[in-house]
């Protein structure tokens, strides 16, 4: 599958006037390729039959087999509440005859909130989260063609107008390179909403949000505005646009589209799924 698709953008590339040319740089690329698949770990076996939650001291930990289920640097796999913990114990339990960590994306949030490998601060969090706002895919918008313009204002105007009276802030669309002015206000605002987060829900935020590019879209599926699959299509308007103008790579943008949406599905679970005794919960119940 792999072959049939790089076979189809190295002939694109090189010109379908000049196939001999196109074959031989087809050839020289998938050697490279064949060579470099020599390097990549190959993936763990499933080591357990079964899998299973536990209470402890009010933790919740996930047992492979009589097990205990550690972080990468070695603590006890122990999470707040038991739907997360069932969350976890689905994605080991699902796994076949080898372990494949891209499918395990709850389990990986969870590592890093129990590890936290970066030393990193819920200050820091909400910053890094912030810093996407001048930059939120929905803010940008070309000025031809002129079918995707109008595409983009069709497609992303109702959701920048639901979230500005969601959270009654102001924000700015630039037609240029230039990044747009976020007004101080909104900034203050959408700060103090982050805070009333959890430290472990700003993950599965942050999550969201790097995969999106979009803080809009993040906090838009968290409240339900959106749906997994229409906020990730809308943060892909573009690359759709001109995939439908061009065509697509057989295989690697439903590959690519998949992959996201698997992550952005888990980071909102997992944001809910850490958000039961939170302020945030409280005025998600409250509309």
């Amino acid at each position: 599958m792999v072959g049939v698709g790089l076979r189809y953008t190295f002939r694109a590339v090189a010109g379908w006037g000049n196939i001999k040319h196109a074959r031989l740089f087809e050839n020289q690329l998938l050697i490279h390729f064949k060579e470099a698949r020599r390097f990549i770990p190959a993936l763990p076996k499933r080591f357990y039959k079964g899998v299973s939650i536990s209470q402890i001291n009010g933790k919740y930990e996930v047992n492979l087999d009589q097990k205990k289920l550690k972080t990468p640097l070695g603590r006890v796999f122990q999470v707040p509440n038991e739907s997360l913990a069932l969350a976890v114990a689905n994605e080991w339990d699902t796994q076949k005859d080898k372990i494949q960590p891209d499918t395990m994306n709850i389990t990986g949030l969870c590592y890093t909130a129990l590890d936290n490998p970066t030393k990193k601060t819920k200050e820091n969090s909400v910053s890094e989260i912030l810093e996407f706002l001048g930059t939120d895919t929905l803010c940008y918008r070309v000025n031809e063609p002129e079918r995707l313009k109008q595409l983009q204002k069709d497609k992303w105007d109702p959701v920048i107008d639901w979230f500005q009276q969601r959270y009654q802030v102001e924000l700015k669309v630039s037609n240029s390179l230039l990044v747009p002015v976020i007004p101080q206000q909104t900034k203050e605002t959408l700060q103090r909403h982050l805070f009333s987060f959890s430290d472990w829900a700003l993950l599965g935020v942050s999550l969201a949000v790097e995969n999106l590019k979009s803080i809009v879209l993040t906090l838009s599926l968290i409240d339900r505005f959106l749906d997994v699959e229409t906020a990730v299509s809308l943060s892909r308007l573009e690359v759709e646009f001109q995939t439908d103008q061009w065509g697509k790579l057989e295989w690697a943008h439903e590959l690519e589209q998949t992959q996201v949406q698997s992550k952005v599905a888990a980071a909102v679970i997992f944001v809910h799924l850490n958000s039961e005794s939170t302020e945030y919960l409280k005025k998600c119940m409250k509309r």
